[in-house]
């Protein structure tokens, strides 16, 4: 029950009895997000604690963890094939991030723009749903199919070669030093090339079709209306599909566990197998938690810093609009 009271002029309500005061909203969320926190902080949180403390010592996974300080990083610091596994994750940011984007971009546009307009929503759907395939895949599934198609031996990729004429092209793909580490790039932009496009074709389904109309009054063609008007509008779309290929580029291991196992000679090694490798074969448990750390603390920080430039630049276009 709410009384009205007269002090001074003012009116004030005072609240006796009755209904309890509703809840504000935030505090009705908590309930719903404590079971997500707690779940965070078991398999993310204490689990990176556990391995950052680890790299702190001299251990090989049995007895007791002799404390060895920053002995680790600083080795790791002069370790040429940590140095050429993390060269070789760059080449994976390409094929994983890059390369899919822009073809993602072009492929998307080709569908919503050509397919979708004369074939019908259907068949581009279908179209985008195969090249999505790949993503849904076990990549376990997928390297041992890739491995018997580039097979130097009866591998579907010689055969064919061979087949058209172009016998003197057949190659060892996976185990030539020189072509390894290209072949899984290819492999990788398979993989990886079906999920910009779904992103990509839902950001084109809510640029305002007046803005493509008006550009097309005014004379503008496919090319021109597609950079200055398309582009603009799934700006948000890109800077997503840029940040999350390329953290699953740089934490990428189940191609190279199921392709090549990091060879030949190291020309596929990356650093998510490197600390596998260090870590189960080596058992040097203590160097590779620290391989595994700096590489979390790379993906974090990379993170961050996309999210904060894409954060800065919607400010500024929101600004720009206003």
């Amino acid at each position: 029950m709410t009384v009205t009271v007269e002090r001074g002029g003012r009116v004030v309500r005072k609240q006796h009895g009755g209904a309890p005061r509703p809840r504000r909203p935030r505090d009705s969320y908590l309930p719903f997000l404590l079971p997500g926190v707690l779940a965070f902080l078991a398999v993310v949180v204490v689990p990176f604690l556990m391995n950052t403390g680890v790299s702190f010592t001299d251990w090989q996974g049995v007895g007791s963890p002799r404390w060895s300080g920053l002995a680790n990083y600083r080795e790791l610091m002069d370790d040429a094939e940590f140095w050429a596994s993390f060269r070789h994750s760059l080449f994976m940011v390409v094929a994983m991030a890059a390369v899919p984007t822009v073809l993602g971009l072009v492929l998307a546009a080709a569908l919503f723009d050509f397919v979708g307009r004369h074939f019908g929503g259907r068949v581009a759907s279908v179209l985008r749903a195969c090249f999505y395939l790949p993503q849904v895949l076990p990549i376990a599934v997928a390297g041992i199919v890739w491995s018997w198609i580039l097979a130097p031996d009866n591998g579907s990729l010689n055969e064919l070669l061979k087949a058209v004429g172009l016998g003197s092209w057949q190659q060892d793909w996976l185990g030539d030093p020189d072509l390894a580490l290209y072949s899984v790039m290819g492999v990788m932009v398979w993989v990886q090339l079906g999920f910009p496009l779904v992103v990509f074709m839902a950001g084109l389904q809510r640029v305002d079709p007046q803005l493509h109309e008006a550009a097309e009054l005014d004379g503008a063609g496919w090319w021109r209306r597609f950079w200055h008007v398309t582009l603009p509008q799934i700006r948000p779309e890109i800077y997503v599909v840029l940040l999350w290929c390329t953290i699953a580029a740089l934490k990428v291991f189940g191609a190279v566990y199921v392709l090549t196992k990091g060879g030949p000679g190291g020309a596929t090694d990356v650093p998510s197998y490197f600390s596998f490798t260090t870590f189960f074969e080596k058992t040097q448990v203590g160097y590779g938690a620290a391989i595994s750390t700096v590489l979390t603390v790379i993906i974090l920080v990379l993170a961050l810093a996309g999210l904060k430039f894409q954060t800065r630049a919607e400010d500024a276009e929101e600004g720009v609009r206003t």
